[in-house]
């Protein structure tokens, strides 16, 4: 596999939308993004990939905008005659998305890796950035939960609705499973490393808890972060409920601190510009600016501010 210069960690929605800012400031050839497949599950005796599902419909401009994930102007009648049938239809599957997963199913089943999908997938879609999964195993996040039974990620979020019972987050499936060929490879050789605007603790710390991810990334101590987290609340998804799970403070020096071993600096939005002096306390280098991603303007000037701070010249 060719050496590229940009490597990237990400997860789903807000990842998609930085990386359809930095693909028009870096060629997309010279991207690696390293994605996290915790959330990976079967549906209907799928293989559904949420992460790298987003990431592709995003980037191939196919997305549906409203909801960040899905295809747009998908239809779900597939999904409706399911329900007549059984009772545990509740993930959304549109009738076009559910050819993704027929398509990986098959390729899974003939003997292709995960890697070796997802590489025939994006470029049907037309994509020429690397899309590599954390693992080609499986690696499921498991959610510990107050008076209930433990649930995977998906089941937490889009059954449940997120509700803030989670006690505890068990990523021992990453930790037991090995990289996904030419993951330790992109990020030993990478020359700039970002960490996406992902949930830190299901979406990051996935893929750091892969086997060698995070001796790694430690040894490089060179990430450039963008936070999730403006002024104490996720743009979308359960991100503060899951930090005080695992004991984490719900702000953009919490997060800071959750990346402090492993990053040089962060990129926070200018509503936490007052915990910059704090956040710099860490030892980490602080940069100030709109990082609510509501139009391409805005994801093309993150990602662009992001990559100059990463090179030293912002």
């Amino acid at each position: 596999m060719a050496v590229r210069p940009v490597v990237v960690l990400a997860g789903g929605v807000g990842a998609a939308r930085f990386l359809s800012g930095l693909v028009q400031v870096v060629p997309p050839e010279q991207l690696t993004v390293i994605v996290n497949t915790g959330d990976d599950r079967d549906f209907f005796g799928l293989r559904v990939c949420p992460d790298l599902d987003i990431i592709t419909y995003t980037l191939a401009g196919r997305v549906q905008r409203e909801t960040g994930w899905g295809l747009a102007g998908d239809t779900f009648h597939c999904l409706e005659a399911l329900r007549r049938l059984r009772g545990d239809a509740w993930f959304q599957l549109g009738d076009q998305d559910l050819a993704t997963h027929i398509q990986r199913s098959a390729r899974l089943r003939e003997g292709a890796s995960l890697t070796e999908v997802t590489r025939e997938i994006t470029a049907a879609f037309g994509l020429e950035l690397e899309l590599l999964p954390m693992t080609e195993a499986e690696a499921p996040t498991r959610l510990l939960r107050r008076d209930r039974e433990p649930s995977d990620f998906e089941e937490y979020l889009v059954r449940d609705g997120a509700p803030d019972d989670v006690e505890a987050v068990d990523l021992s499936a990453a930790a037991a499973a090995a990289p996904a060929p030419g993951v330790l490879e992109a990020l030993a050789a990478a020359e700039i490393l970002l960490i996406c605007p992902s949930n830190p603790v299901v979406s990051i710390g996935t893929i750091r808890a892969v086997q060698g991810v995070e001796a790694r990334l430690r040894e490089r101590r060179d990430a450039v972060a963008v936070s999730p987290i403006i002024g104490g609340r996720p743009v979308k998804g359960p991100a503060d409920r899951l930090l005080r799970a695992v004991g984490a403070e719900v702000s953009a020096q919490g997060v800071a601190k959750l990346y402090q071993p492993i990053a040089k600096a962060i990129v926070i939005d200018r509503v936490d510009a007052g915990l910059a002096p704090a956040i710099e306390a860490l030892g980490l280098g602080v940069r100030v600016t709109e990082t609510l991603m509501k139009d391409t303007r805005v994801c093309r000037q993150l990602a662009d501010l992001t990559l100059k701070f990463a090179q030293g010249s912002e």
